[in-house]
């Protein structure tokens, strides 16, 4: 499990204790160790870290008062925190439109659980006259149609990373609008793969037949065990790269491994004793300030063409400096 990853499942797992210690007030050392499945020693060590933690001023009544005996536990929360925070009407607004953006998406269940704490969140506020609507590109039903019918497009595409614009084929697969924004996952037969393309990028989309059945039949990233993106076994979740990217595997010190920790990417075996990680990269430039960054004990395995990048890289480098001359 990466850092990152058991960060976040240790915060949940104190953020549970600490919700049922303020219901029952006190309890056996044992007994909560018990039930949240870990050692006394490790319970006692993850309160120790909520101690502090409260609201701000962060006086005295406004922070957690954790109380730790040889055999019990207990805790009592400060005067803020023992009733339920109360949204301003600036964040009512701004809850409600987040809302109302999400419900705007096509295929949301409009009678479902938001609609439904929307409803109530509009009668505290008393506001019911909030409207949201989504900017929507010119061939957003073109790739729409595209998608419910399973048929291939011909489309015209400008991509950011490269500046520049080429003709591709795609199978459209999953269409979502995100932060402004409309995007289509769709099957790119020039990568080989599922490229993320924002639909207002498209300049023209022809139709160019029936998709394959074995296109159709993968599942995206983000419900498959089998990375569809790379064609490996190695999850890389919900993310999708652009359609400029190509994939690059890097062999690397395993103490370097928090750099990729930021960043979509996946061990994928290992190389000498060290982890092998694969990323997406959109342009040289970034690979050249990761392999920069990584240092000489990292080697680029795949593509063979961009092995000598760092190499490169830090020799225009050093002849900057090199062209320098002291006082």
């Amino acid at each position: 499990m990466s850092p990152a990853a058991d960060t976040a499942t240790r915060l949940r797992r104190l953020l549970a204790i600490l919700t049922w210690l303020a219901q029952e007030g006190e309890a056996p050392i044992d007994e909560v160790a018990a039930r949240f499945d870990l050692t006394p020693t490790a319970l006692v060590a993850e309160l120790e870290m909520a101690a502090c933690c409260g609201v701000p001023p962060y006086t005295p009544d406004q922070l957690l008062e954790i109380v730790v005996t040889e055999d019990t536990v207990s805790t009592r929360v400060g005067t803020v925190l023992a009733r339920p925070r109360r949204l301003s009407p600036r964040e009512g607004l701004a809850l409600a439109a987040s809302a109302r953006a999400l419900l705007a998406v096509p295929g949301s269940d409009e009678d479902g659980a938001l609609s439904r704490a929307l409803a109530k969140l509009d009668r505290a506020i008393g506001q019911t006259g909030v409207e949201v609507e989504l900017d929507a590109p010119d061939l957003l039903e073109t790739v729409r149609s595209a998608l419910d019918a399973h048929q291939r497009l011909t489309i015209t595409y400008y991509s950011a990373s490269t500046d520049q614009t080429a003709e591709r084929t795609i199978t459209p697969r999953r269409l979502f609008a995100s932060e402004g924004h409309w995007y289509v996952d769709a099957w790119c037969e020039v990568a080989g793969g599922v490229r993320r393309f924002r639909v207002d990028r498209i300049a023209t989309a022809e139709p160019a037949g029936p998709a394959a059945d074995e296109v159709l039949a993968d599942a995206l990233p983000d419900v498959a065990a089998r990375d569809e993106v790379s064609g490996s076994t190695g999850p890389l979740g919900a993310f999708v790269p652009g359609p400029d990217s190509r994939r690059v595997r890097i062999a690397t010190d395993p103490a370097k491994a928090w750099l990729f920790e930021a960043i979509p990417s996946v061990v994928e075996g290992e190389e000498g004793g060290r982890p092998v990680w694969e990323v997406f990269v959109g342009g040289d430039a970034w690979l050249e300030r990761l392999l920069l960054r990584l240092g000489p004990d990292a080697d680029v395995l795949e593509p063979a063409e961009d092995r000598d990048l760092a190499p490169e890289a830090a020799r225009r480098i050093l002849a900057r400096y090199g062209n320098t001359t002291g006082a």
